[in-house]
């Protein structure tokens, strides 16, 4: 599905009929952006055949716990009301049963190397390790952490987590362009609805 560029940036090929995708984000503990993400793609995609599976894991997790209320709250107050979720860390078997593991930042994504070599995992291994904002309007977007921060901030990361997954469904799912020239008619439709809703407010 995915090679490598001349320049060592990935490629990623359109969906083949009938083939499925599986997705896990992964940020630092597992506990405010990556399981914002994972309920915003399931969301999107809730009746596309064409998604498997769609998961969230961190590096340095507190194994079991529920996401940051605030994540929690952010969802509810957006429309999602059924995700449950139990942090977990990335495991060995991701990199080989997951087709798309999404970093948050470059940070994480660094991490993620690091990680699947100390594993052993080959570069051939299934899952492409990608930055999430890399379906953003830029390449190298990054998803930074909002643990610190007040709740505002978690609204913002959902509108940001927002426009990626459209990215990656109309890149990925959809195969439409090369991505950059598609993404930005995305962010365009994404402005074009909010002046809209600010008007009407």
């Amino acid at each position: 599905m995915e090679g490598e560029k001349g320049d060592g940036t990935a490629h990623i090929s359109p969906l083949a009929s009938g083939q499925l995708i599986s997705v896990l984000f992964v940020c630092f503990g597992n506990f405010c952006r990556s399981p914002i993400a994972e309920a915003v793609l399931r969301s999107l995609t809730t009746s596309d055949p064409r998604v498997s599976r769609i998961d969230s894991a961190g590096i340095d997790a507190d194994v079991g716990s529920p996401p940051d209320p605030r994540s929690m709250s952010t969802l509810e107050d957006n429309g999602i009301l059924d995700y449950h979720h139990e942090a977990r860390n990335i495991q060995a078997a991701d990199f080989t049963s997951f087709d798309y593991i999404l970093a948050m930042n470059n940070y994480i994504l660094y991490e993620l190397q690091g990680i699947s070599h100390n594993y052993g995992i080959s570069v051939g291994a299934k899952a492409k390790v990608m930055l999430f904002g890399d379906f953003g309007r830029t390449e190298a977007e990054q998803v930074e952490d909002v643990y610190w921060g007040p709740r505002q901030g978690f609204e913002a990361v959902y509108e940001q987590i927002i426009r990626l997954s459209k990215g990656f469904i109309t890149k990925v799912l959809d195969g439409k362009g090369s991505g950059s020239e598609t993404l930005e008619s995305v962010a365009a439709e994404e402005q074009v609805k909010d002046q809209t809703s600010n008007e009407a407010s």
